[in-house]
């Protein structure tokens, strides 16, 4: 089995920001986490990240936030999204 994408979605704000989620479903867990699944995040501008949740090989599961990189728990596809839409509601102040 290869990878294969199983979510994507973008979203542009008329801010210029950026949101993009990548979920791919892989045969074995990448180096460092506990799943099958390979994922990647982004909401910025371009060029300029300013969250991101990924799970890098040998880095694993981790969120970026304003230049910071702290550990992430992941649970599920579903609550990764959900985490990572709360941060960016956190960052652009809507409730």
């Amino acid at each position: 089995m290869k990878a294969a994408r199983i979510f994507y979605d973008r979203m542009d704000f008329p801010d210029c920001a950026i949101v993009e989620m990548v979920i791919w479903a892989v045969p074995s867990p990448v180096e460092g986490s506990a799943h099958g699944l390979k994922y990647s995040l982004f909401y910025g501008y371009p060029g300029r990240r300013l969250i991101g949740y990924d799970n890098e090989r040998g880095k694993g599961d981790h969120r970026h936030i304003d230049g910071r990189e702290e550990a992430y728990s992941f649970t599920t596809p579903e609550g990764l999204v959900a985490d990572f839409l709360a941060d960016i509601r956190r960052m652009r102040g809507e409730p």
